[in-house]
């Protein structure tokens, strides 16, 4: 991460979390989500991926859950566990990146893709090794989170978090050094 995106809380800016984004304006009159199977490869695409990332919530199985992760393209990292009711983007699965021996908590949402009724944007989420992540956080689009980093559980991570820190909040503060 580059150290001048650090704000003075340590936190990366939710600019520089912005400009990693691939913004498309909605190509049509409606908002950007009506035009999701132009926007995102179709609609079996996005069917099949919904199918198998609602069957990874479910699974109890981390080997199995992660194997079915990577077949949608995410790239999930060896003793890495993704809980129960984990939810993966998804129109952009492959967009996820997460390190080796990482804790995904129970029902953290990972976004690749945000829109607005003008726009269509998509970014990937790196999240590095030894991460841990609560229960029931947001992850938006074009965050990068560091190596050893912990996100306290019911977390909105808008911006980046640098290696070794200790988040939390909506949306994220530093809780301590």
């Amino acid at each position: 991460m580059d150290l001048s995106s650090i704000r003075d809380d340590g936190l990366g800016s939710s600019a520089v979390r912005k400009a990693r984004l691939e913004i498309r304006p909605s190509p049509g009159p409606h908002n950007a989500l009506w035009y999701f199977p132009q926007l995102t490869g179709g609609y079996l695409r996005v069917a099949r991926n919904a199918a198998l990332i609602q069957l990874a919530r479910y699974v109890p199985v981390i080997p199995l859950k992660r194997m079915i992760y990577r077949t949608l393209g995410a790239r999930v990292g060896c003793h890495t566990s993704v809980a129960l009711m984990v939810m993966f983007d998804i129109f952009y699965p492959q967009d996820v990146m997460i390190g080796d021996n990482s804790v995904i908590g129970y029902n953290t949402t990972i976004l690749c893709h945000e829109v607005t009724r003008s726009e269509w944007r998509r970014g990937p989420v790196v999240i590095g090794c030894d991460v841990t992540i609560g229960a029931n956080c947001t992850i938006l689009p074009g965050v990068e989170i560091g190596d050893g980093a912990t996100i306290s559980a019911m977390s909105l991570v808008n911006r980046d978090v640098p290696a070794g820190a200790f988040v939390g909040g909506v949306p994220i503060q530093r809780i301590k050094n």
